[in-house]
């Protein structure tokens, strides 16, 4: 079985095994008691959090470890807002945070605070200059993440954290997919990250806060952690994740480079062997191990199931794969295709004949599903009767309606339309990207009794 979601949780290092395994013995007691045990168990936690924030690049006084990345997430944005609240209540965050950030930013908003969120373009990069326009008088945090979890795009936080520094606003990164490869550069106030990213155990977060950056922990005061994390602290797991941390940077310049190859290889292959397809993100800026693209008439759903059963775990940011059916945020305010969406994210050791035997899989495997979904091929012609059609795809869920939409499009002239009548949130995004990727012009939305009709010009 080839394991393709190190970003979703990288499997455990063996470093962080032996660290684990060792710290069950010597780091079991209290940190906080003098006696002899105790002492053992500080010097372990003390070790484990130089070693994190020699990684991170900041002062050991500055590190905290929490019980989750999210948990680091919420504490920081919710302390340094409450360390700020003098100075305003306006957040600000990217379209395509982390859902950790998002579900903050909404706590806030319900709370009665502001929040802007900074959209981004077609590679799912934001503009530096769009984030210094969101600057304001009462700007309390701007959250920025270093690299995107679903697309691996690298956000330009050197640029906005200079920005940020100019309007004396603290600016918080979300650092969980980044800091397996390198220190996040820029000027940042506030810093989060996950053990489970770089292949430490799960449970392991880390929150940095600047010295200078105002700062206030919220909920009941707890004397460990510098009141930033309440509870007792997983120790073995502490000193795996920072052991596997360091583990991992020692390796990061020479598997980057590998693993670069490896997904350039991808990139390049998958639209050369399957057809209708759409590569995303920012094809240089980006993470190493990670790329994402979408198929055209699949059902995202099935097809991640069936490349399981051809021996290949990935991921999907399609709505397809969702119980609720709503398209990937990300996915969405990028403005790309959401169907038949699959995300391959090599964890480092991947072998180079993992990815040609996916390369060997893929066409075979997107060809079956599409064919049980009935969807048009390049040979298919169709009549032309009138100069307007209507496809009622009512109740059906991608790709069904621009499935339905190419199987009629040649029903028109050119110049003709076609209206797709669809309740599925993600025809919203997959019928205009459909257009864009078969030349076709997208009119726009028109009321319909039921749904929404999405019109279609056929220009070729």
């Amino acid at each position: 079985m080839a394991y393709f979601d190190a970003a979703s949780a990288a499997p455990l290092h063996p470093v962080a095994r032996q660290a684990l395994l060792a710290s069950l013995d010597e780091g079991w007691a209290d940190p906080a008691r003098l006696y002899r045990e105790g002492r053992r168990a500080r010097l372990l936690l003390d070790a484990a959090r130089e070693a994190a924030a020699e990684a991170v690049g900041c002062r050991a006084d500055e590190l905290v470890f929490t019980p989750s990345g999210t948990r680091a997430v919420h504490s920081g944005v919710s302390g340094a807002l409450a360390g700020r609240r003098r100075a305003g209540n306006h957040l600000i965050v990217s379209a395509v945070e982390h859902s950790s950030v998002l579900h903050a930013a909404e706590t806030h908003e319900a709370g009665g605070g502001a929040v802007t969120r900074v959209p981004v373009n077609r590679t799912g990069a934001v503009d530096p200059a769009a984030y210094a326009g969101a600057l304001r008088a009462g700007t309390a945090l701007a959250c920025l993440q270093s690299a995107n979890h679903e697309v691996g795009t690298e956000q330009p936080v050197a640029e906005v954290g200079e920005a940020c520094r100019a309007a004396g606003v603290p600016l918080l990164v979300d650092a969980a997919q980044s800091l397996a490869w390198g220190r996040v550069e820029g000027d940042w106030s506030l810093l989060t990250a996950s053990a489970h990213k770089w292949g430490g155990p799960s449970g392991v977060g880390l929150l940095v806060v600047r010295k200078g950056t105002r700062f206030a922990p919220e909920g009941p005061a707890d004397e460990r952690e510098s009141g930033r994390a309440p509870g007792f602290e997983n120790l073995p797991a502490i000193v795996a994740a920072a052991a596997s941390l360091r583990a991992v940077r020692a390796e990061a310049a020479e598997e980057a480079a590998r693993l670069r190859e490896l997904t350039e290889r991808i990139r390049a292959r998958v639209p050369a062997l399957v057809p209708d397809v759409e590569v995303v993100g920012d094809p240089a800026r980006r993470l190493p191990g990670v790329v994402t693209f979408s198929c055209l008439y699949v059902d995202g759903e099935t097809l991640l199931h069936e490349l399981d059963r051809a021996g290949f775990s990935v991921s999907s940011g399609s709505s397809c794969t969702s119980s609720t059916l709503t398209p990937s945020h990300v996915l969405k305010a990028m403005g790309v295709l959401t169907e038949g969406n699959v995300r391959v994210s090599l964890p480092p050791g991947t072998p180079a004949e993992d990815v040609e035997r996916f390369l060997e899989v893929l066409p075979g495997t997107v060809a079956a599903v599409r064919e049980r979904l009935g969807a048009p091929t390049a040979t298919e012609a169709a009549p032309r009767t009138g100069d307007d059609l209507v496809v009622d795809a009512l109740g059906r869920r991608c790709p069904v309606p621009v499935i339905e939409l190419a199987k009629v499009i040649g029903d028109v002239p050119v110049g003709g339309t076609v209206r797709v009548l669809s309740d599925d949130e993600a025809a919203r995004l997959d019928i205009p990207a459909w257009c864009e990727m078969r030349g076709q012009e997208y009119v726009g939305e028109a009321p319909a009794a039921a749904g929404t009709a999405y019109v279609v010009r056929r220009t070729s």
